[in-house]
């Protein structure tokens, strides 16, 4: 293995480990105390956890090592080494939590002993009385949750847990793998409501799971935004000179057939960031009035002078 592999494989494993860490905080000190399950077998552990005193993490591996073997010998080795190492690093950082922190919440409007907590609302946590703070307990742990799997996305590894349940029934059926591992959450999530009879419990679980989906994308992708766009014109040279020479991007043009008059037409289709997009809608009026433009939003480039094409 050279040096730049090396410092690659090196840097990858500070990200799952940072990811595992993080995943086990926003899961013992922020989502468990309001009894919440924002999907996967964590989620699931969390309701155990309260209903049959036991601990999140043992609830967890042993859920966690049966679907990884299970989804081996039906899925074929697909599970890399560093998705064991994840749900090895999750398991122990979540035991040493539930060890030293116990299950008190970060969030909450304060602390209560048996006496003060008789005479107010209050939730009954792991650790005590506490009075909840529903909404920004939810947003941080959305925001902890995303960063934490995004990280571990970021090292090469997969989330493994719930989603290789969704991955055998995909292979059973005919249903998207999204479709699935949104239903076999959703199921996960509505336990609360089953659990302790409380419909916010749910709500706030999805909202985790909204935010948690948006963050991942950040961490994964990046704030950069980009853009493609189907550009139809009769000045197709000057189109091309002024993205090659004022904007510096490329592009591939094309030639088709009209639709409604049958005559030939010709059209470039150009990836560009937001800035470069703004420059190109202000300047195109100007270049061709009567220039169809077709704007989609690019979920990920790949390529020269974009994002570089993942290795083996």
């Amino acid at each position: 293995m050279n040096a730049e592999k090396l410092k690659k494989e090196f840097v990858a494993y500070l990200l799952l480990i940072a990811g595992s860490a993080l995943f086990a905080i926003g899961d013992v000190m922020f989502v468990n105390p309001y009894l919440m399950a924002p999907g996967g077998t964590y989620g699931l552990s969390n309701v155990l956890n309260t209903v049959w005193p036991w601990k999140i993490s043992l609830y967890a591996i042993c859920m966690d090592v049966p679907l990884l073997i299970i989804g081996t010998l039906i899925l074929g080795p697909r599970f890399g080494i560093k998705t064991i190492v994840s749900t090895i690093l999750i398991f122990l950082f979540t035991y040493i939590l539930e060890a030293t922190w116990g299950y008190n919440p970060v969030i909450h409007g304060g602390i209560f002993d048996q006496k003060e907590a008789d005479s107010m609302v209050a939730i009954v946590g792991n650790g005590g009385f506490f009075v909840p703070d529903y909404f920004l307990n939810t947003v941080v742990a959305g925001l902890i949750y995303g960063v934490a799997i995004g990280l571990i996305f970021r090292s090469g590894a997969t989330s493994g847990g719930s989603d290789i349940i969704s991955m055998i029934l995909h292979k059973y059926t005919k249903i998207s793998l999204g479709t699935l591992v949104l239903i076999v959450d959703s199921c996960i999530t509505l336990t609360t409501l089953i659990a302790f009879k409380d419909i916010k419990l749910p709500i706030y679980s999805i909202i985790i799971i909204y935010i948690e989906s948006k963050i991942i994308d950040l961490v994964v992708e990046g704030t950069k935004s980009y853009k493609t766009a189907f550009i139809v014109t009769e000045r197709i040279e000057e189109v091309r000179d002024f993205i090659i020479n004022d904007l510096h991007r490329g592009g591939t043009c094309f030639a088709g057939t009209g639709l409604y008059q049958g005559s030939e037409r010709r059209m470039i289709y150009v990836t560009l960031d937001r800035t470069d997009l703004i420059k190109l809608k202000s300047n195109i009026r100007h270049i061709d009035p009567l220039a169809f433009i077709n704007v989609i939003d690019s979920a990920e480039i790949m390529g020269l002078g974009f994002k570089a094409l993942p290795e083996d």
